[in-house]
C-alpha cells in the first residue's frame, strides 16, 4: 500500500540533501504511518497501543514525538494518509477511461475483495473502524470521518454521473442518493467479511447493488 509521506507541515529546506538526521526522522514518519494503518484496519484505535507501533517500526518515542503530539494526534495523522490513498485508489478506478462508468465501480470492487482476501479478511476498512469506535475517540475524530465519507461518495457520484450518461442506469436516477447507499451497504459488507473471514458478504452486497441500479425494480 502506498501512503503520502509525513504529515507535518512543510518547512523552508536548504538546497542540496537534507541532513541525515532530518532524514532518519522523516523516514521514521513514513514507517509510523505505514505500521499504523495497517495495524488499525485490523484492530482499531483502542486495542492498538502507542509502544506496540513503537517497536513495530523499531523508533523511539523522541521520533515520535518529533511529528505527533500524542495517540490521538497520531490517530487523526492516520485517518489523513488513509484518506489520501483511498482516494488515489478510487481514481485509479473511477478515472479510467478504458472502462465503461459501471466497469469501473465493479472493478474497485474487485479490487477491494483481493485487498481482503490478501490478508485473509483481517483486515478492514480504517475509516469504518474507527466509525465503529466513535464514542470512545475524541471528538475530532467524527467530523474528520464525515468528511472521508462524503469525499468517497462525491467520487462515487460522479463516476454513477458518467454512467447515466452513457445509458448506464437509468435517467432519473439519483447519483449523489446512490453513493451514500453504496458506501453504506459496503461498509456494512466489509464488516461482515472481517467478522465472518469470507468473501461472501462483499459479493453479495456487490450483486444486489447492481442488480438494484441496472434493473430497477
Amino acid at each position: 500500500m502506498s501512503l503520502p509521506s509525513a504529515f507535518a507541515e512543510p518547512t523552508p529546506r536548504r538546497r542540496g540533501r537534507p541532513p541525515r538526521s532530518e532524514a532518519r526522522l522523516a523516514d521514521a514518519c513514513e514507517r509510523l504511518l505505514r505500521e499504523g494503518v495497517a495495524m488499525l484496519t485490523e484492530r482499531g484505535f483502542s486495542a492498538v497501543g502507542l509502544d506496540e507501533v513503537l517497536a513495530a517500526v523499531a523508533v523511539p518515542k523522541g521520533s515520535f514525538y518529533h511529528y505527533f503530539g500524542s495517540k490521538a494526534e497520531f490517530g487523526l495523522a492516520l485517518v489523513d494518509a488513509y484518506a489520501a490513498y483511498f482516494a488515489r485508489r478510487l481514481d485509479r478506478w473511477f478515472l479510467d477511461e478504458s472502462l465503461s462508468p459501471l466497469a469501473r465501480l465493479r472493478a474497485f470492487v474487485e479490487d477491494a475483495r483481493a485487498g481482503m482476501a490478501r490478508f485473509d479478511y483481517r483486515r478492514g476498512c480504517l475509516v469504518g473502524n474507527l466509525g465503529q469506535e466513535i464514542s470512545a475517540l475524541p471528538e475530532p475524530f467524527r467530523d474528520r470521518l464525515v468528511a472521508v465519507f462524503a469525499d468517497w461518495e462525491a467520487r462515487t457520484a460522479r463516476c454513477l454521473e458518467a454512467a447515466k450518461s452513457a445509458g448506464e442506469i437509468e435517467a432519473h436516477a439519483d447519483c449523489a442518493r446512490l453513493a451514500v447507499f453504496f458506501w453504506i451497504g459496503w461498509e456494512g459488507a466489509v464488516l461482515r467479511a472481517k467478522l465472518e473471514r469470507r468473501p461472501e458478504p462483499l459479493d453479495q452486497f456487490a450483486e444486489g447493488f447492481f442488480s438494484l441500479i441496472e434493473h430497477p425494480i
